[in-house]
C-alpha cells in the first residue's frame, strides 16, 4: 500500500519579487481582527503581516513565509514532487482525494509542509515551514516523510534544523498513518541531537494536536511569534471537558514563556536575525 506518490509534478512557483508574495487580502484596506484598525493592505505586506497599530500577527502561507525566513533567492525546495494518497480509502462528507485536490488549488504548493535548504543571514540551514492554509496544515504521512528526509539532510550536511509550525495537528483522514509521524520525526531529530547539531523550533498561530505534541516542542531552543495559540487541545475544547473557566490568555505564547515551555517570544520583523544570532552561539558562522 503506498502512502504517497510522485505521480505530479508540482506546482510552479512564480519567479516574482518575493515581497509581492505576501498572499494578503486582495482589497486596498485589511480590517485587524485584534485593534480593528483600517490598514493599508500594501503597509501590511511590507511588515511581513504584522499590524502596525497593534502588532498582531496575521497568519502567513509557507510562500509568504519563506522570505521572511530566508535570504534573498536562498531557498531551495527538496522533495517538492512528494504527494499524499489515500492509503484508508476514507471518505466522510467528501471523499480524501477531493479535499486534497481542492487544498491543493488554495495552497502555492501540494502539502501542508514545504521543506528545503536555505540561507540565513548566510547561515546555511535547512527550513520546514508549514501551510496552515492547507488542510490546516494537518500532518499526514508525507508530512512527515518530508520533515524526517528534511531532518537527515541537516545531519549528513551538517546543517542546522529549522521547522516553522502552524497546525491543526495529525492528519484524521489519514489514521494511524498520520499519528506515526510524530514518532518519526521525533526519532529523526533525536539522531540530530546524537549529532550535536542544533534544531530550532519556531510556534506561530495555531501550534495544536499531534504537532505540538511531538517535534514543535523538541526543540533545542523554542520561539514562538507574538500571541500564537499553542497547545494541545484548544482552550474551548478543554473548558466544555473541565467545566471550568481557563485563566486569561492560557495557550497563548505569553503564557507558555511564563511557565517555562517557550524560551522567547519573537516578533515577526525580528525572527530571523535572533535566530541567525542563536545559531551564531551554537558555532554556526556564516559562509560566503
Amino acid at each position: 500500500m503506498g502512502w504517497f506518490s510522485r505521480s505530479k509534478a508540482p506546482k510552479p512557483q512564480s519567479d516574482q519579487n518575493e515581497s509581492d508574495r505576501y498572499q494578503m487580502p486582495d482589497d486596498i484596506w485589511t480590517k485587524c481582527p485584534e485593534c480593528a484598525s483600517i490598514l493599508y493592505t500594501k503597509d501590511l505586506r511590507r511588515t511581513a503581516g504584522v499590524c502596525t497599530r497593534c502588532e498582531y500577527h496575521f497568519r502567513l502561507t509557507a510562500s509568504q513565509r519563506i522570505p521572511v525566513m530566508a535570504d534573498r533567492h536562498s531557498f531551495a525546495e527538496i522533495d517538492a514532487n512528494l504527494r499524499s494518497s489515500d492509503p484508508l480509502n476514507f471518505r466522510d462528507s467528501k471523499r480524501y482525494k477531493e479535499r486534497i485536490k481542492r487544498a491543493e488549488k488554495k495552497s502555492d504548493y501540494v502539502e501542508a509542509v514545504v521543506t528545503g535548504r536555505a540561507r540565513l543571514n548566510n547561515i546555511p540551514v535547512m527550513l520546514g515551514i508549514f501551510d496552515f492554509s492547507f488542510m490546516g496544515g494537518s500532518m499526514g504521512a508525507v508530512v512527515g516523510e518530508k520533515l524526517a528526509r528534511m531532518i537527515e539532510i541537516g545531519k549528513d550536511e551538517k546543517r542546522p534544523v529549522i521547522i516553522v509550525s502552524a497546525s491543526g495537528g495529525a492528519r484524521m483522514q489519514e489514521g494511524i498513518y498520520s499519528l506515526m509521524q510524530m514518532a518519526k520525526v521525533s526519532a529523526a531529530l533525536a539522531l540530530l541531537g546524537q549529532e550535536r547539531i542544533p534544531y530550532i523550533s519556531v510556534l506561530t498561530d495555531p501550534t495544536t494536536g499531534g504537532v505540538a505534541a511531538s517535534f514543535a516542542m523538541l526543540g533545542d531552543v523554542i520561539v514562538a511569534e507574538p500571541r500564537a495559540l499553542i497547545g494541545f487541545a484548544g482552550p474551548r475544547v478543554i473548558e466544555q471537558t473541565i467545566k471550568q473557566k481557563l485563566p486569561e490568555g492560557f495557550q497563548r505564547a505569553e503564557f507558555l514563556l511564563e511557565h517555562g515551555m517557550v524560551d522567547r517570544i519573537i516578533a515577526r520583523t525580528d525572527l530571523k536575525d535572533e535566530i541567525a544570532l542563536i545559531l551564531k552561539n551554537f558555532g554556526f558562522a556564516a559562509t560566503g
